[in-house]
């Protein structure tokens, strides 16, 4: 019986998917590489990277971190802060020592450093970044810079990821606490669904989003923050239209003066800035802050403190209040009428500050 070769046809029949596969695969891979892919950061004191300006301390990767001083010298101190910046933001924008009374930092002996977190500014990225390497990092640059065994930390909004991960990593390292409006990260497991659902609800369309590719597909987030079609996430685009009116009043006020080193804070690209903070923010956690204990229960020498405002568009209250009550050993500091920056309310700082050192002072 004789065996019939297949006919032309039958053959290209035969390759046809094979064909489509191999064609659809390169289109996803020029995609890919044209559009999804993010650039390569500009590295501090590369070709085209930012100078470096700042001090810098080297980790135990072989990154660099940026760091600036402020208050007391650090060898005369009393009281030793590490203060940890939001999204968009740098090592100069520590407004818990630049916007203390007058006096009142030599009166409290306090000392402050703040730094770039990883591809902030002048530090290096870390594509590995996650809430447990931000606490090593803060852990490092404190023996690094000789603070102690103890040392205090305040962290604001997308600063979170990192206090609670030093509440996690190295409760033993601290003598107290202070979150200011930190970011709630809405698939925390032990945070049920209505108040994950309200709050989430309660931020602008955008960032609802936004918000939502983070955590879904953070491979696209490059593009969903940089395409001109829709509207991406607020903070990555700098647009202050869906900011609270206490958030407005201020930024109004202000002008410039608020952000003065703005330039600074984005030299190495959005990606492992703005994109990472919210790829880490909104992603899958290997711990949930719900479950942690009070690093102070023992001892009693120190606090934990959380303050947010009611009308904070960025990161809504709701999730705050369950934090807060489902973890009653810290103490909560809800302010009436005041957004996300709060903190640029008149007499604010000294609160917050005094109140982180309150503990300390009664003992």
């Amino acid at each position: 019986m004789s065996t019939r070769s297949p006919s032309t046809s039958s053959r290209n029949s035969l390759l046809l998917p094979s064909f489509l596969v191999i064609v659809v695969g390169v289109i996803a891979a020029l995609t890919y590489q044209s559009i999804l892919k993010p650039p390569p950061p500009k590295l501090p004191g590369s070709p085209g990277g930012p100078p470096i300006t700042a001090p810098r301390i080297k980790l135990r990767d072989g990154r660099y971190l940026a760091y600036k001083e402020h208050g007391v010298p650090r060898e005369k101190a009393r009281r030793k802060v590490i203060f940890i910046h939001g999204s968009d933001s740098c090592r100069h924008d520590a407004v818990y020592a630049t916007r203390l009374s007058p006096g009142l930092i030599e009166e409290l002996g306090m000392y402050l450093v703040s730094f770039d977190r990883p591809g902030y500014g002048e530090s290096d990225p870390d594509p590995n970044r996650t809430p447990k390497s931000l606490a090593l990092d803060v852990e490092e640059l404190a023996d690094q810079l000789h603070l102690g065994e103890k040392f205090y930390l305040i962290g604001y909004s997308m600063g979170g990821q990192a206090t609670w991960g030093c509440l996690k990593y190295i409760p033993h390292r601290l003598a107290g606490v202070t979150l200011v409006a930190p970011v709630v990260n809405y698939w925390w497991k032990n945070l049920p669904l209505n108040v994950s659902t309200q709050g989430y609800t309660l931020q602008p369309k955008r960032d609802q989003w936004a918000v939502r590719v983070a955590h879904y597909a953070p491979w696209l987030i490059y593009w969903w923050n940089t395409q001109k079609w829709f509207p991406g996430s607020s903070v990555a685009n700098r647009d202050g239209s869906s900011f609270s009116h206490p958030d407005k009043d201020i930024v109004l006020k202000l002008g410039s003066s608020r952000k003065p080193h703005l330039a600074e804070v984005r030299p190495q690209g959005l990606h492992e800035t703005i994109n990472r903070d919210m790829v880490v923010g909104f992603g899958s956690w290997e711990f949930d802050p719900i479950e942690l204990e009070d690093p102070f229960l023992k001892s009693r020498q120190g606090s934990v403190h959380l303050w947010q405002g009611d009308d904070d568009m960025l990161v809504p209250v709701v999730p705050q209040r369950y934090i807060a009550e489902k973890l009653p050993w810290i103490h909560y500091h809800e302010v009436p009428g005041s957004g996300h920056f709060l903190h640029y309310s008149e007499g604010m700082v000294d609160d917050i500050v005094k109140t982180l050192f309150k503990t300390d002072t009664e003992n």
